[in-house]
């Protein structure tokens, strides 16, 4: 198991504080896995999700600490987002 989805595990988890995501979204880190979120909280996983976010394993540390924001990944091209945008776009908000 890799530790950057370790951290980011403990991270998304402590950030919705136990009371899961209203609907289900997946970050595809590449050459690293995959989390999903959902109304169980984080977890690591492959299932499929309303949303898909790939992005390389800096570009997810650096919107895991807040160092970069989701949207801002995403409007250059750091970031890929494939499925439900509304949810994409909560998520962004749970993320700040």
């Amino acid at each position: 198991m890799s530790e950057l989805l370790d951290q980011a595990l403990a991270g998304l988890n402590e950030k919705l504080g136990g009371a899961g995501f209203d609907g289900s979204a997946k970050f595809a880190i590449a050459d690293v896995g995959a989390i999903v979120l959902d109304g169980d909280g984080a977890r690591i996983s492959d299932d499929e999700a309303d949303v898909t976010m790939t992005a390389d394993a800096d570009t997810f540390t650096q919107i895991f600490t807040g160092e970069l924001n989701p949207t801002g990944a995403f409007m250059s091209g750091k970031l890929t987002i494939d499925g439900d945008m509304g949810i994409a776009m909560k998520l962004a908000s749970v993320l700040a």
